[in-house]
C-alpha cells in the first residue's frame, strides 16, 4: 500500500501538472488570426479543398465562381471526438 506522504505527493504532482495543462491550454487561446487585406464585400480569393466524394479529387472555389452561392464552415474538432 502507498504511504501517506507518497500518496501527497502524487496528488500535489497532479494538480501542478493539471495547473500547467490549462495554462498552456489558456495562453493557446490568445494567439492572434494572420492579417488580411480582405474586407467584408471583397471577393475571396480561388482557392483548392480536397473533396468528400470519390468522384472528385479536389473542388477550387473558381469552379462555383457565377453559377451558384458558395459557403465554406470550419468548425475546429468536428468529427474528432474531442
Amino acid at each position: 500500500m502507498l504511504g501517506c506522504k507518497h500518496l501527497e505527493e502524487m496528488m500535489k504532482l497532479s494538480f501542478a501538472l493539471a495547473g500547467a495543462l490549462l495554462a498552456a491550454n489558456l495562453f493557446a487561446q490568445n494567439v492572434q488570426p494572420p492579417h488580411t487585406s480582405l474586407k467584408v464585400g471583397d471577393m475571396a480569393p480561388d482557392f483548392t479543398l480536397p473533396a468528400t466524394t470519390p468522384q472528385r479529387a479536389n473542388v477550387k472555389l473558381s469552379d462555383f465562381r457565377g453559377k451558384s452561392n458558395v459557403v465554406l464552415a470550419f468548425f475546429t474538432a468536428a468529427f474528432t471526438g474531442g
